[in-house]
């Protein structure tokens, strides 16, 4: 199935879902925009939840116990752009929606605090799209190639690397620098993943189920 089908597909059953809701489109007093706004929010907060969790616990996990290690640390160089660029996006939209649901002078304590979660996920996410993943792959790229050169990397679910290393100066000061940087990455990861658990909080108690 290719994307145009799968956009087409995602927009029918928008559309069916406004069937079910049809007071929402049209509704008196802005109601329509609240709705929207709400739509909005829930969406993007909904996927960026759900890429980060699949991302950071699952798929990840998987490919590096089944993928060569060079293949997997290649493959990860481009996901994790794509995935940054979504999340980032997913954030701000979620900040945007939830900014205008709840405006700062008239918002309460609670409400503010979300805000602030929401920000801290958006600031996280664009820093590792914008600085820390950048700077893993290029150092990533230098380590494939020093550990090519001593014919390592191939290895599937576990590395030769700590064992040469031990004998390779260039190679342990290479492992240094990539795992500040990566371990950097990590860290910004948790804490946006964080954010919008605590976030997810607050919209479990407004649910009416």
């Amino acid at each position: 199935m290719g994307w145009a089908t799968r956009f087409l597909a995602a927009v029918c059953f928008f559309a069916a879902g406004v069937l079910f809701v049809p007071e929402a489109i049209g509704s008196p007093s802005g109601a329509g925009a609240v709705t929207a706004a709400k739509l909005a929010h829930v969406l993007s907060f909904a996927t960026s939840w759900g890429a980060a969790l699949w991302a950071t616990f699952i798929g990840g996990i998987i490919m590096f116990k089944n993928l060569p290690r060079h293949m997997f640390g290649n493959l990860q160089s481009k996901m994790f752009p794509a995935y940054f660029t979504l999340i980032s996006a997913c954030a701000a939209i979620s900040v945007a929606a939830f900014a205008y649901l709840h405006p700062w002078k008239t918002a309460s304590t609670v409400q503010r605090y979300q805000l602030g979660f929401l920000l801290s996920a958006l600031g996280c996410n664009l820093s590792n799209l914008l600085v820390f993943t950048p700077m893993t792959i290029e150092m990533m790229k230098k380590r494939h190639k020093i550990e090519r050169d001593l014919s390592i990397g191939e290895e599937v679910g576990w590395s030769k690397n700590q064992q040469v290393a031990k004998s390779n100066p260039t190679l342990a000061a290479m492992n240094k620098k990539f795992g500040m940087i990566h371990g950097l990455s990590s860290l910004a990861n948790i804490m946006s993943f964080g954010s919008l658990a605590m976030h997810s909080w607050y919209l479990a108690s407004k649910l009416e189920l």
